[in-house]
């Protein structure tokens, strides 16, 4: 996975009229946590910031204060209509540290013959995976299979580096047959007992 670098800005400045004068400069407010370290305020870019989190658990390069660090984002809160980002919380990770993070899974091939229905318990799955190398997702084969059959999180196979880090046991997948509603019944055909 390739790192993406992001100016940054520390910021001295807090609550909602200086996160919103951080909005209208095209800046996102930010904040950058972890390894014990006291977390720091700081604004991104808000262009480049929406380019990078296109890529699921993309890894960010900042420099804060004179110092390079790694972080994944956490948290991104985004406005509910203009889908515009507001927030982002940063996990700092270093080199060769492994990470828990959600990749997302999806399916290729066609059904067994018949009306079956591909149902997704889970769309994504718990890994554990080095830093620098996060899997943006995984593909599992659904072909052949009926109404009935599931695919269970051990079932899947990870990319190399990649560890489940969630319930192995868990369905992430399900085959049901599709079902026919019953038609409505007829008031006037009913007959009633006196």
């Amino acid at each position: 996975m390739a790192e993406i670098k992001l100016a940054t800005e520390v910021r001295t400045e807090f609550g909602k009229g200086a996160a919103r004068r951080v909005r209208r400069a095209n800046r996102v407010p930010a904040v950058v946590y972890g390894h014990g370290a006291e977390p720091v305020h700081v604004t991104l870019p808000g262009h480049e910031l929406q380019l990078a989190l296109r890529t699921a658990n993309v890894l960010i390069g900042l420099e804060i204060d004179g110092k390079d660090a790694l972080v994944i984002p956490k948290a991104v809160q985004r406005h509910p209509l203009r889908s515009t980002i507001e927030h982002v919380d940063l996990l700092t990770v270093k080199r060769g540290e492994k990470v828990q993070v959600e990749i997302a899974v999806h399916a290729e091939g066609d059904l067994a013959p018949g009306a079956n229905l591909l149902e997704f318990v889970q769309n994504t799955l718990l890994v554990e995976a080095e830093a620098t190398h996060i899997p943006e997702s995984v593909t599992v084969s659904v072909a052949g299979l009926d109404a009935g059959d599931s695919i269970q999180a051990k079932d899947i196979a990870l990319p190399k580096g990649s560890v489940l880090a969630g319930d192995e046991d868990a369905i992430v997948i399900q085959v049901v047959a599709a079902q026919a509603e019953e038609p409505a019944a007829d008031e006037a055909g009913e007959s009633t007992e006196a």
